[in-house]
């Protein structure tokens, strides 16, 4: 990936993660829940999409669908529903005043996130699940979920990058979040 200039982007807290199933959605439920009490926090899942596993699920098998729905380029839609055990629906549930999924083929992720974050007016947070997204922008502050015994590709290539590294979503504390900054 050729990754751009980053960005700095101070209203931006960003989620990795080494691997699946690790505590990121967790993590930024507690974000939304905390930071919703000060000022609006919208959110904001990505989903990268390599060109050869355009189609077909990046985990194999059948999958969830997400994939194999995808035609190219990029697809932001934002959730509706605050009903339902979707990560989307869990954040929107949280209190995030929007929630937005983006899937993205990795040469289109610059230009999807821009356009999601079009959707955020000034003066919000938000909160983003990605590992893919530091190669293009410096959030206030990236959290890299660290508790895999090996990391996965788009992980290993920023967890340098990280600003901080936890095992679980109980060891960040919202009210340190401010003493980061870009």
């Amino acid at each position: 990936m050729k990754a751009e200039p980053e960005v700095q982007l101070p209203n931006l807290i960003q989620i990795g993660s080494t691997g699946r199933n690790s505590g990121k959605t967790t993590l930024a439920l507690s974000l939304i829940r905390q930071l919703q009490q000060e000022r609006p926090v919208y959110s904001l899942k990505i989903i990268t999409i390599s060109g050869q596993q355009k189609g077909h699920c990046q985990r194999g098998g059948a999958g969830c669908g997400i994939c194999t729905a995808f035609t190219g380029g990029y697809e932001l839609s934002e959730e509706v529903s605050a009903v339902g055990n979707k990560d989307t629906c869990r954040m929107l549930a949280a209190g995030s005043t929007k929630t937005f999924l983006l899937k993205a083929l990795t040469e289109n992720l610059a230009e999807g996130f821009a356009a999601a974050y079009r959707q955020v007016p000034p003066g919000a947070w938000l909160i983003c699940e990605s590992n893919s997204l530091r190669h293009f922008v410096r959030p206030r502050l990236f959290i890299m979920m660290d508790n895999q015994k090996k990391a996965k590709p788009s992980a290993a290539a920023v967890l340098s990058k990280a600003d901080l590294r936890i095992r679980r979503a109980e060891d960040f504390d919202c009210r340190q979040l401010l003493q980061w900054d870009v």
